[in-house]
């Protein structure tokens, strides 16, 4: 025998109608039924919520309701039907929207976040997506984002990771040479859009941290890791320094210094210079600085030495050069 649903209290019968107007808006024809099924209450309540919704509404310069003022439905599919069409939406309707314009950047950001391995409720994502592109005051813009090599790269280091077992690969280091390496992978982290394998290098016999798209012709194998996460100590900062790193001087604006904290060595001073600060990085060769460069335009400025101005400068003549030509 089926048990009978208990009654609302006062507090949550508001709760639930602040749940069901959402709903409602979201479905344009829906039948009681499913309503109550979808709520786990009985068909009556929600006919009495419906009713009550349609006196709901906010009173305009007037200060008495008028019909506009509430909320309305197709009352003959209401009655003889037993569906629910909201017809009008009051305030809802005039409320601030995002523009087409928003709505598609939003969208193509939820779509990045699908495509990544780790994302597990794409359902959610998808119902998130609709719900913009409904709720948007104009039409968005189509667009859709386009899987790149690295996300097939990284979808293989995760199954690495999580199998424990031995990566082999081809690495482009940033000196631009490039080296076969084998790795037992521990951890994989992102800075911006950039994502990171960091595990023990068995040719350099060491913790080492690798970009995940300078990563070609990866390999899972089938040899377990020598190292674990709990055998070996991971660094708090992404980037570590070595003997072999070069100093250079910048000029950088304040509000990008968080940006490149894990490049600043410690012990770096921050001096004032004009609208910036000057400090030191630490880079593994002078080349890496145009990286770095391009992805603070306008905000970092290489003082010395002159060789690494010279690099990033020569670099910058030759990407105008190609708007040129």
């Amino acid at each position: 025998m089926a048990r009978a649903k208990q009654p609302l209290h006062a507090r949550d019968k508001l709760a639930f109608l602040l749940s069901l107007v959402p709903y409602l808006m979201d479905h344009d024809r829906v039948s009681v039924q499913t309503v109550a099924d979808h709520f786990g209450v009985d068909a009556e309540l929600i006919r009495e919520s419906v009713r009550l919704i349609a006196i709901s509404g906010i009173p305009g310069e007037t200060a008495a309701y008028q019909h506009d003022d509430l909320f309305d439905i197709a009352w003959d599919d209401f009655e003889d039907n037993d569906q629910i069409v909201l017809t009008n939406m009051v305030a809802i309707d005039e409320s601030p929207r995002f523009s087409g314009r928003e709505a598609a950047a939003l969208i193509a950001g939820l779509q990045y976040l699908s495509a990544l391995p780790e994302t597990v409720d794409r359902a959610a994502l998808a119902t998130l997506m609709a719900k913009l592109a409904r709720g948007a005051s104009a039409l968005p813009t189509q667009v859709a984002v386009e899987t790149a090599e690295a996300d097939a790269t990284l979808e293989l280091v995760r199954e690495a990771v999580e199998g424990e077992r031995q990566l082999q690969f081809d690495y482009l280091n940033s000196r631009g040479e490039l080296e076969s390496r084998r790795v037992d992978p521990l951890r994989v982290e992102s800075v911006d859009a950039d994502w990171y394998l960091r595990g023990w290098c068995h040719l350099r016999e060491a913790v080492r941290t690798f970009r995940i798209d300078r990563i070609g012709n990866p390999v899972l194998t089938d040899e377990r890791i020598s190292f674990h996460a709990g055998e070996v100590t991971l660094p708090d900062t992404l980037f570590e320094g070595s003997a072999d790193d070069l100093s250079v001087t910048i000029d950088i604006s304040p509000a990008a210094l968080p940006l490149i904290s894990d490049y600043i060595p410690a012990g770096a001073k921050l001096v004032p210079s004009r609208d910036a600060l000057r400090t030191s990085i630490r880079v593994s060769h002078y080349h890496g600085l145009k990286r770095l460069v391009a992805g603070l335009p306008g905000m970092v400025t290489v003082v010395e030495p002159e060789e690494a101005r010279q690099v990033v400068a020569d670099w910058a003549a030759a990407a105008l050069a190609r708007y040129n030509d």
